[in-house]
């Protein structure tokens, strides 16, 4: 029996590659699949990874964090991240966002999903919240609403929230990542083989998926 290939996605939910680089993954996964009937389906896992680790649990104003990451016209640097999130039918709204978060409870609620359809309702739920809908993930309620509307039972996700020991299992998680070098996300790795960096056309995808088949594990 076929062995599933396995992709390991470290991401963050207020990385706009990120949302890129997984609507590109779904590209490559269907040609994969219409190339390979048979095959078993992926197990894909989203890790953690923390853009701004150092962000308070409160967050700032996303005006400060702009001005900080990129000065006074760091506004623009969005506009071609735009035009490619919309080549990808996403309609990022930057302008939109009000708050630059800490995403740590955001990938608490990723973990406490199951690995599969769970958790990719979960982490599309949440991209598509931050980027379209500019939920406040500063808001413990509102990222409550989009958890459970993503499937996740309410009291679940509100225990999870307030499950200090979790949020530092995924702390943990983030230093590992990081440990292993990786400096920037999103950041693919297939079959524990082959690894990607950044939002790569969904051809390149695709041709590191054929190469983790084949490839010798490390």
């Amino acid at each position: 029996m076929t062995q599933a290939l396995t992709i390991d996605i470290i991401s963050d939910v207020v990385c706009p590659w990120c949302y890129i680089g997984k609507r590109r993954l779904e590209q490559a996964l269907a040609q994969y699949a219409t190339a390979h009937p048979d095959a078993p389906p992926p197990e894909v896992r989203w890790r953690p990874f923390q853009l701004n680790p150092d962000m308070p649990l409160e967050g700032i104003t996303r005006a400060e964090y702009i001005r900080r990451k990129f000065g006074p016209n760091g506004g623009a640097n969005y506009k071609r991240v735009s035009d490619v999130g919309a080549g990808e039918g996403l309609e990022m709204d930057f302008d939109g966002i009000k708050r630059q978060p800490n995403s740590l409870p955001a990938h608490t609620l990723i973990d406490l999903a199951a690995p599969g359809e769970e958790q990719d309702r979960v982490v599309e739920a949440l991209f598509n919240a931050y980027f379209v809908d500019n939920v406040d993930f500063t808001n413990t309620r509102d990222l409550v609403e989009v958890a459970v509307a993503a499937g996740l039972e309410r009291l679940a996700v509100e225990a999870r929230l307030a499950d200090t020991g979790a949020i530092e299992e995924v702390r943990a998680a983030d230093e590992e990542a990081r440990g292993m070098g990786i400096s920037g996300v999103p950041f693919f790795i297939f079959n524990r083989r082959v690894a990607l960096s950044g939002a790569h056309e969904p051809s390149t995808m695709l041709e590191a998926i054929r190469q983790a088949e084949t490839a010798e594990v490390q």
